[in-house]
């Protein structure tokens, strides 16, 4: 069979197109924050991972403006080669002080960053327990552990008896790394860090959080999952995070012992062999740094809007996966009736995403909001307003 058939036999994405149901790659015309423009009209964008609405701060757009200025529009190399700006090291030394960890390493992307730390750190014949939960880029990672001789363990979500037991098969001495995300992206829980914190260090494994969809989001200033159940930081071994998010912009790094992150730094391939962020993403991210630390009530903001908007949408009669973070997922339970009551918020104004098998098990697709903390009431009421009329349309309230 010639190598490209399977790409001629694809075409789901091409009838549901047809049908004017597909969610995906849809063109924002223009932005405004809590408000873009898509298909020539303005709705509330109730889909993006912008959670402080630091996106569109004037500070923040300046900072990669004047960084811009200052040293072009790329670094044109590796950090490792000639991509190293003085804007890398002061961002990696302030948000190793925001963490209270000592060192910090930039990467391109987040995605980068979790494939290119756990394949350098888990070697041949070592361990890896990973969150059946856990973001692509971490499975990513664990199927390079894997093809090269690494051992893979993959426990239930949150399920910390599961991760015991499978701890308990592997001797103590033997190096191990239970990685987990620490707000899961498509259900918007949260990890249960203390009990796996106590679980790693009873069995001898060393710990990574995933923290891009915690930092800036919990804990105090929104310094993270460790935070919001009361422990250090330094608590966790590695942590993780993305600038996609909170951050306003796009890169990754990692953080913890300056001896782990400089060995990181001179074995990831991931990190030596790709170009460096670019000075305007490296100054949007500091710009927002500061925000952050200088404007702690937009974390508070942001989890009022959230307790808001999951109690409205509860009394409505929806079914939402419980959590607490400004991840809201609305089950809907199959693919097409997701995609046609994505296509009915558009229709009346709002923008969510939908997430469908296999981004999720069968039965629990879902429309996904995440919030932002510039909203204004008008935005959450018309947000409650549309998944009210929707929801009544087909017949999942009352």
């Amino acid at each position: 069979m010639d190598l490209f058939e399977k790409c001629y036999q694809f075409v789901r994405a091409n009838e549901v197109i047809a049908a004017g149901l597909l969610p995906y790659f849809q063109t924002i015309e223009e932005n405004h924050g809590p408000v873009v423009k898509m298909e020539g009209k303005e709705v509330v964008m109730a889909g993006s991972n912008d959670y402080l609405g630091l996106s569109q701060h004037p500070e923040v757009i300046e900072a990669a403006i004047e960084a811009i200025k200052a040293f072009g529009s790329s670094c044109s190399g590796s950090r490792f080669l000639n991509g190293t700006s003085i804007l890398h090291t002061k961002l990696e030394e302030e948000l190793a002080d925001f963490l209270g960890l000592e060192a910090c390493l930039a990467f391109t992307t987040g995605f980068l960053t979790n494939q290119g730390v756990i394949a350098t750190l888990v070697e041949r014949g070592e361990h890896l327990f990973s969150d059946a939960e856990n973001h692509a880029s971490i499975v990513a990672g664990a199927w390079i552990v894997r093809a090269r001789g690494g051992n893979v363990h993959r426990y239930p979500t949150n399920d910390m008896a599961a991760l015991e037991a499978g701890l308990k098969k592997i001797p103590r001495d033997a190096p191990k790394l239970v990685v987990t995300d620490g707000v899961f992206s498509m259900s918007g829980r949260i990890v249960d860090l203390p009990a796996l914190v106590r679980l790693a260090k009873a069995y001898g494994a060393r710990v990574m959080i995933d923290e891009a969809h915690a930092a800036g989001v919990l804990g105090e200033g929104g310094r993270g999952t460790p935070s919001h159940f009361g422990l250090k930081n330094s608590d966790v071994d590695l942590t993780m995070g993305t600038f996609s998010k909170s951050f306003a912009s796009l890169g990754g790094f990692i953080a913890g012992e300056r001896r782990v992150v400089d060995y990181i730094k001179f074995h990831s391939q991931a990190f030596r062999f790709s170009a460096s962020m670019a000075p305007g993403s490296v100054g949007a991210v500091r710009a927002s740094l500061k925000i952050i630390r200088r404007e702690p009530e937009r974390v508070a903001r942001l989890a009022q809007i959230t307790l808001k908007m999951r109690q409205g949408l509860e009394s409505q009669g929806f079914k939402l996966i419980k959590s607490t973070t400004p991840i809201l997922p609305v089950i809907i339970g199959d693919d097409m009736g997701t995609f046609r009551f994505w296509r009915r918020l558009m229709d009346e104004g709002v923008f969510a995403n939908a997430v469908i098998s296999p981004g999720v098990p069968p039965g629990m697709q879902l429309i996904r909001l995440s919030l932002i903390a510039t909203y204004k009431e008008e935005h959450m009421d018309k947000i409650l307003e549309a998944f009210r009329k929707v929801g009544k349309e087909f017949g999942l309230i009352n």
